[in-house]
């Protein structure tokens, strides 16, 4: 990279726009990086893991509930749900306080699903932050909270 391309891309990394057309390349494909890191054998889709996961950080759930934080609609969700039950991975209970409705419960498999491949991505994630020296680790911890509030807002 010559100075005048060093100095441009310095440059359009001061602004928001810049920086955020830097920043989007990278993330997407670390967070695809890791979803490739998971036991094909479970024979998931993205989605359903990504349900199983809502899941465990968040507990029983109703339907329309699980559909809102997923981002789906509560008939895609339906299906989400029918084909983890098959698969004995959730289980409906009836709602304690609305029996007209049910909740949606993480069973034990579709728990050790989620800690397992939690386990085999950290574990990717960790060989390649060792490859890193001291410095670089460091500057990746400071942005953990910022990160964390651009994904919150």
């Amino acid at each position: 990279m010559t100075t005048v391309q060093r100095e441009h891309q310095q440059g359009h990394l001061r602004t928001s726009a810049g920086l955020a057309s830097e920043l989007r390349p990278s993330v997407m494909r670390l967070a695809r990086r890791l979803r490739q890191v998971r036991d094909e054998r479970d024979e998931l889709n993205p989605n359903q893991l990504s349900v199983l996961a809502v899941l465990v950080n968040h507990g029983d759930l109703p339907i329309g509930e699980l559909a809102a934080l997923e981002k789906v609609q509560p008939p895609s969700m339906t299906r989400i749900v029918n084909g983890l039950e098959e698969r004995g991975l959730v289980a409906r209970q009836p709602d304690a306080t609305d029996r007209r409705s049910s909740r949606v419960h993480l069973c034990d498999s579709g728990r050790q699903i989620v800690l397992a491949n939690r386990r085999r991505r950290d574990q990717w994630l960790a060989i390649r932050l060792a490859e890193l020296d001291a410095a670089e680790r460091e500057v990746l911890r400071l942005c953990i909270p910022i990160l964390e509030k651009v994904n919150h807002a």
